[in-house]
């Protein structure tokens, strides 16, 4: 559930874009007063448009609820929010959706290189402050698996911008969602078997 929450702006985005062109032209109208563009109703072309706005409120929505709920922020909530009001802002604004397409790309590389940097600096790694609440594993194990989220992040921001320009705009914002979603999951799930055959190993000993 945690990770479709985390997905909630990138899957409006997506429905937006897919159903542009069944919303009513009076709906298109109303919204037109609010963005720094004029969209209009049945245009293929603008569907990227509109998409990047509701993600952009939808971030906001992701960011507050959290708060409300939580009484706190979560980092990879607010980093979104802050680069897709900057990617998304500027797509808006200078009408080129070359600048939303960059965002995944950007947030994963950022993400990368934090978790980069966290090998060196301080004494756990980024992956182990995260999770050791949770898991229990010796520091080397933590070393690697941080390594593995390094490649993820960096592999998904490659894939993510080798697709947006090789491919269509559709084929794109299919994978947008479902290719990063797919990704994610298999990683959690290999990160998973990786901990479960390492506990399996360790329980032994431990009971010794």
């Amino acid at each position: 559930m945690k990770l479709l929450y985390d997905f909630f702006p990138v899957i409006l985005f997506f429905i937006v874009y897919k159903f542009y062109g069944a919303i009513p032209p009076e709906a298109i109208h109303a919204i037109n007063p609010w963005l720094p563009l004029t969209l209009v109703p049945g245009e293929h072309g603008d569907a990227i448009y509109l998409a990047t706005a509701v993600a952009i409120v939808a971030s906001f929505v992701q960011v507050g609820f959290y708060w409300l709920r939580h009484k706190r922020f979560e980092t990879m909530h607010l980093v979104s929010l802050v680069l897709i009001a900057l990617f998304g802002g500027a797509t808006l604004y200078l009408h080129n959706p070359e600048f939303i397409k960059w965002k995944p790309t950007a947030i994963n590389w950022l993400f990368g290189i934090a978790f980069l940097g966290s090998q060196f600096v301080g004494k756990k790694p980024l992956v182990e402050r995260l999770m050791s609440h949770a898991i229990h594993v010796p520091p080397l194990i933590w070393r690697r698996l941080n390594l593995g989220w390094v490649g993820f992040f960096f592999l998904s921001g490659a894939l993510n911008i080798w697709v947006a320009y090789q491919f269509s705009q559709e084929i794109w914002v299919d994978f947008k969602l479902f290719g990063m979603l797919g990704l994610s999951i298999a990683f959690i799930v290999v990160q998973a078997l990786y901990l479960a055959r390492f506990m399996q190993e360790a329980e032994p000993a431990n009971n010794e």
